[in-house]
């Protein structure tokens, strides 16, 4: 038992100088994290030194693959080119719901394992709950059935796949290291990859409403984890995407869940159809031979073109509603929500800022969304905001509605509060700025 510790003790050493580990240190801590043979103490030790200290393209990409190595990865089901998405998270973010069915529309297979929501941002798992009866625990069985006749599913991951992260990422959570660029990344890709794709799109969300406040933060994510995916084999791209206002106008589960059908009935808002299509072109741009698997401009243009007049179509609302009931769920066109609260402007002027974090506490507040796991939610609470960054509004004009069975009172003052106006004009925020700085 000693010269485990001991070990432990010079790998956490070594990274505290700041020196590049082996893939071989990096497997013995995935080990003991995966098999407990590594106290707490130790693990969290070594977080905080990575944290401190960062980690390099080749140690992040070995974290991540022996984390994956740390369980079981999902089997081609079909010939068909298997593609996912992930987004780091934000306000309103229900795009999942809309690209997995309009990418298995055109004859891709989207096996999609997803998370629930925690704080400000959803999950998506919770939106699809909304659904009376949707199930979320599929097993590898069931995500390859489904994958062979549907094209798309969207579960959660199986506790065989990662359980280094999920034990890895407890410990963070409670010793402040989840910030860590590298832990994150291993994080997340060690989950996406697991799902044995072809290609991987990255929508990487920066502001008030996402978990990384500023831009230049999730410059450096997108940067880590699109090195970390080409590193691993697989054709990785990313766009980065303003969280500084929710997207869309929807915030909450059903709620979204109705915005995202809108969508995909060849409506709904321009930011959300925009930013769907954008991640999808790039995907379907990825996997063309004729791009040497990186895709140029010319090939995300076409891609996005076809994928436009595919949402047009209403194939994908189908394929969205045979996926729905496969998993068990009970379709509707619309779903039900609480009574609705109007949110009015107290004063003339353009809409300055959205404080996206009082925004999602308020839907916090209102059982929409939870502060601590294990939450009860409530999906027929929520927000619609109506106003826009940029926007002129007049007194008394509505800027949001609220969903509540009880507290809109309080809902509505916290929403007012956090929509803050100007007296002059405000420019409008950039829905997908460069992914490289001007």
């Amino acid at each position: 038992m000693k010269a485990p510790l001991l070990l432990t003790t010079a790998i956490i050493a070594k990274k505290r100088d700041g020196q590049e580990l082996t893939r071989d240190e990096i497997a013995f801590i995935v080990d003991g994290i995966t098999h407990a043979s590594i106290p707490d103490y130790q693990i969290a030790s070594w977080a905080m030194a990575v944290l401190c200290r960062g980690m390099t393209t080749a140690e992040t990409a070995a974290l991540t693959d022996c984390m994956l190595d740390s369980g079981d990865r999902l089997r081609p089901a079909t010939d068909r080119p298997r593609v996912d998405k992930h987004s780091t998270g934000g306000l309103g973010d229900k795009v999942s719901l809309i690209l997995a069915p309009l990418l298995a529309s055109i004859g891709l297979d989207v096996p999609m394992l997803s998370g629930r929501g925690l704080g400000i941002t959803g999950g998506t798992l919770d939106k699809l709950e909304s659904y009376e009866g949707f199930r979320a625990d599929l097993s590898e069985d069931e995500i390859d059935q489904q994958l062979r006749s549907i094209g798309c599913v969207i579960t959660g991951t199986t506790k065989q796949i990662a359980p280094a992260d999920r034990k890895l990422y407890a410990l963070r959570d409670a010793t402040a290291t989840v910030p860590s660029v590298g832990l994150i990344t291993g994080s997340i890709m060690s989950k996406k990859l697991a799902a044995t794709l072809n290609a991987l799109v990255l929508d990487v969300k920066f502001g008030s409403g996402a978990f990384m406040q500023s831009i230049d933060q999730a410059r450096e994510l997108l940067s880590s984890l699109v090195a970390t995916g080409k590193r691993m084999g697989v054709r990785t791209t990313a766009l980065l995407s303003d969280m500084n206002q929710p997207l869309g106008e929807m915030v909450g589960n059903a709620c979204e869940v109705n915005e995202a059908v809108e969508v995909l009935r060849g409506g709904g808002p321009n930011d959300v159809r925009e930013l769907t299509l954008q991640l999808c072109a790039q995907l379907v741009a990825s996997i063309s031979d004729a791009t040497n698997h990186n895709g140029d401009q010319h090939d995300v243009q076409s891609a996005y073109q076809r994928l436009a007049d595919e949402l047009d179509s209403g194939r994908p609302l189908e394929r969205y509603r045979e996926m729905i009931t496969a998993q068990g769920g009970r379709f509707l066109d619309h779903l039900s929500l609480h009574p609705e609260h109007v949110v009015t402007a107290s004063t003339a002027g353009w809409v300055a800022a959205v404080d996206g974090q009082a925004i999602g506490n308020t839907v916090i507040s209102l059982k929409g969304g939870r502060a601590r796991m294990g939450d009860p939610i409530d999906s027929k609470s929520g927000l619609k905001i109506i106003a826009k960054v940029g926007q002129e509004v007049a007194a008394g004009q509505p800027l949001a509605h609220v969903y509540a069975a009880d507290g809109s009172e309080r809902a509505v003052q916290s929403v007012r509060d956090a929509i803050q106006l100007s007296d002059s004009p405000v420019a409008p925020l950039t829905l997908m700025p460069p992914v490289e700085p001007n």
